[in-house]
């Protein structure tokens, strides 16, 4: 989706709170994002400011945050669970970036 939607000001921004004292170091979130073929800006959050900011409780969370720094949707969970799913995401999307 990200470069389906990239052309119209669409970016996806990670932020890894390890849930692990293991995952604080950064050569394992690079594994992880190797092995997935991230290319995406990842932000670590060793020290939760920003989980505690936004009021996280599990892992993983989701937020769609529009141009003006509003979420827009907001969903914790694995993405193949309830609520949260792709078709749900993209419309999502395509209202926030009006289309």
């Amino acid at each position: 989706m990200k470069e389906k939607y990239q052309s119209k000001g669409f970016q996806v921004i990670g932020i890894h709170t390890p849930e692990f004292e293991y995952e604080k170091e950064r050569k394992q979130v690079l594994k992880v994002v190797k092995r997935y073929k991230l290319d995406h800006p990842i932000m670590m959050d060793n020290d939760y400011r920003y989980w505690n900011a936004l009021g996280n409780q599990y892992w993983p969370s989701f937020y769609l945050i529009d141009s003006k720094g509003q979420i827009v949707l907001r969903s914790s969970g694995e993405m193949h669970e309830g609520e949260w799913n792709a078709k749900k995401i993209e419309n999502a999307v395509k209202t926030m970036l009006s289309l």
